[in-house]
């Protein structure tokens, strides 16, 4: 018999994000967005800049929240998500992710030979990750 709902826990290294019982999840893995129900077969994936979205199982209101990297260990009755960042959209700062999203597209665009190219693109991918789960939230 297949179990009804998994057990979610969304860790940082500095704080519990989310912990509860959820009828869904949905990942960003490196290789696309992975959907997990209740009894999925085990594994281990990374985690890419992207937003997690999950049903807790007493509201029946999906949840939002921002991630960038990490891992995600799914087992038929439990994921367990470990992320470099994760953020519940609701405690986004939408103005400081515009500012950042500013900030790394000017660093981009200035073709200063002393620029690291790659950690703008991180920095903007972040800043336009964190723009999309803000504006999403509520929407629902």
């Amino acid at each position: 018999m297949l179990p009804d709902k998994l057990f979610l826990e969304i860790v940082t290294p500095t704080q519990l994000v989310y912990s509860g019982d959820v009828t869904e999840v949905v990942l960003p893995g490196l290789q696309g967005y992975l959907g997990v129900l209740p009894g999925h077969a085990p594994l281990v994936t990374e985690l890419a800049v992207g937003e997690i979205t999950f049903t807790p199982r007493a509201t029946q209101k999906r949840q939002r929240v921002f991630c960038a990297w990490g891992f995600a260990e799914v087992l038929p009755e439990q994921v367990s998500v470990l992320a470099q960042v994760a953020e519940k959209a609701e405690a986004i700062d939408l103005a400081r992710a515009q500012s950042a999203r500013d900030r790394a597209e000017q660093r981009l665009r200035a073709k200063d030979p002393d620029t690291d190219f790659m950690r703008a693109q991180l920095a903007l991918q972040r800043a336009l990750g964190r723009m999309q789960v803000s504006g999403r939230a509520g929407r629902e």
